[in-house]
């Protein structure tokens, strides 16, 4: 079973311009991750999927394996599902460790857990996805989703809702092919910190995360 780590970036970013190249600790998002997927002992390769020749050379740079992305699967109009099934047909590996460049604060301990209790369960599972706690009041039509406002709990004893974070997801090439997803039909969601869990999104959340890997040097 080989497990190959699948990075997909693309040019084009509207809420964070240039997010994966711009400057960031004293690197960018993508030359970070490659990095730490390098520590990463249980991945047996790392592919980089884009359309931009300068992302390519980076990880090229990096001993990476890269493919070309087509530019019908490049743009904001596609369906991610179709973007998902595209990457997985075009990728080496037999396992998908699909993680994104925008959750720098996930731990290198995180990345390789993840890993390996896929090799543990696949039979059982069909994909591991990393998620994390909401603890938060929630609303959807004016009515509250989580809590009953006649009792209101504190905000710890909350229900337990995970929400998929995507800083590590787990699933076989086939299966990734054939759900249009990386989240399989029968999933593991495997929790890791809040913290770790943050995704660059807005340029609020780039100034945050930067602020923080400053500060704790993730590894």
């Amino acid at each position: 079973m080989k497990i190959k780590a699948l990075v997909a970036v693309r040019s084009g970013s509207v809420r964070v311009s240039n997010k994966n190249l711009r400057p960031f600790a004293g690197s960018n998002l993508l030359e970070l991750k490659l990095c730490q997927l390098k520590r990463i002992p249980n991945l047996n390769g790392i592919v980089v999927n884009s359309n931009d020749e300068g992302m390519l050379q980076i990880a090229q740079e990096y001993g990476c394996e890269v493919v070309k992305r087509d530019v019908v699967f490049s743009s904001n109009e596609v369906s991610m599902s179709d973007v998902y099934q595209n990457m997985a047909e075009n990728f080496s590996g037999d396992v998908v460790a699909y993680i994104n460049v925008t959750n720098p604060l996930v731990r290198d301990e995180s990345l390789y857990n993840t890993i390996e209790i896929y090799r543990k369960i696949c039979k059982e599972f069909d994909s591991v996805n990393s998620a994390h706690y909401i603890k938060e009041f929630m609303f959807k039509d004016n009515k509250p989703i989580n809590y009953d406002l006649l009792k209101q709990p504190k905000s710890q004893d909350l229900p337990d809702i995970l929400a998929l974070n995507f800083a590590c997801n787990v699933i076989s090439r086939e299966q990734m092919i054939k759900c249009k997803n990386v989240v399989g039909r029968k999933p593991y969601i495997h929790p890791i910190d809040e913290l770790e869990a943050t995704d660059i999104d807005s340029q609020i959340d780039f100034e945050f995360a930067e602020f923080v890997y400053n500060r704790l040097q993730v590894k």
